[in-house]
């Protein structure tokens, strides 16, 4: 395997086909953005590349509204990256939060994985739920059937970069008007996650480490990771999600807070609120009961998701 370059860490894939290509450019592009904002990954960059290991992304999440009128939810991403050959592979609840989410699969094996959650709008309290729909009424127009066609059709290189530019601006411009202060505050009182939501749109909130790729002794397991990156002087979530040899181990560095646009008396302006956090994944062996063989486990553990939710947030 190819050794991954952090600024392009998808492009070590080997890709089959033209509409391959293209989703892995899609999540590089993405990737920029959340490079250049998220500081911890620098800091994991320079440990990678200074132990000579490898970085390989296991999965990269999306935070949405699930609304009825206009519609969205998780289908306002998913359909993007069905086009595209991924496929639902689980599907999670999370009661206590309001939420669901399902996580994505491609038939490559090493293409990252994808876990989109929502919020189901209907369970939260009046207040919040018109805070929601008053943002949602000013809602862009849903990509075309006719993009998602030309996506599922990808079979030259002609049209893939002006589709690329409008799949980036989708996901990293916000989709509704600029909030007002006062509902972003309000919001996160009862959920931040919608406060997240709200302000964020459909940009990436997560890549993740998958750990056990990076294929050096001294970062061969989560906590070996977590050391290295907390003698680097990077704040991390505090306790471990999974047992030791458990099959799936997590954890994250803090979010880090950016800069968000708000209205504010009716005036532009802006407030810090949290982004995205890096995590870092530890997957083990499992017998799969159809083959009797033992596997890697590829899927997520509610229970653990639910913790991980509250990297981002935001105390008032």
């Amino acid at each position: 395997m190819m050794k991954r370059e952090i600024h392009e860490p998808h492009q070590a894939i080997e890709a089959s086909n033209d509409r391959e290509r293209f989703t892995l450019t899609l999540f590089d592009r993405l990737w920029e953005q959340y490079h250049r904002r998220v500081s911890y990954v620098q800091v994991y960059e320079q440990i990678v590349r200074e132990s000579g290991a490898t970085f390989v992304n296991d999965h990269i999440a999306f935070r949405t509204f699930a609304n009825q009128t206009p519609t969205t939810g998780i289908v306002s991403l998913s359909r993007i990256f069905e086009a595209l050959d991924y496929r639902a592979a689980a599907v999670y609840h999370f009661p206590d939060k309001h939420l669901n989410a399902i996580h994505y699969q491609h038939p490559h094996p090493e293409f990252p994985k994808l876990f989109i959650s929502e919020l189901k709008t209907w369970e939260v309290s009046d207040e919040a739920r018109q805070l929601v729909s008053n943002t949602l009424t000013s809602h862009r127009e849903p990509l075309a059937t006719s993009l998602l066609s030309e996506l599922s059709r990808i079979d030259d290189d002609r049209t893939t970069s002006r589709r690329l530019d409008d799949l980036i601006d989708y996901f990293q411009q916000l989709p509704w008007q600029v909030p007002e202060r006062e509902a972003v505050e309000a919001l996160n009182r009862e959920s931040q996650y919608a406060a997240w939501v709200l302000v964020h749109g459909y940009n990436v909130n997560h890549f993740t480490s998958l750990v056990n790729s990076h294929g050096v002794d001294s970062l061969n397991d989560l906590k070996k990771t977590i050391s290295a990156l907390s003698e680097a002087g990077v704040p991390l979530k505090r306790d471990i999600e999974g047992e030791p040899g458990s099959k799936l181990r997590q954890s994250a560095t803090e979010a880090v807070t950016i800069d968000v646009d708000v209205t504010i008396n009716g005036k532009h302006g802006t407030m810090p609120w949290t982004y995205a956090y890096f995590e870092l994944a530890e997957r083990n062996l499992i017998v799969d009961p159809a083959t009797g063989k033992q596997t890697r486990f590829e899927g997520f553990l509610g229970p653990q998701a639910t913790n991980l939710f509250e990297m981002t947030k935001v105390m008032q």
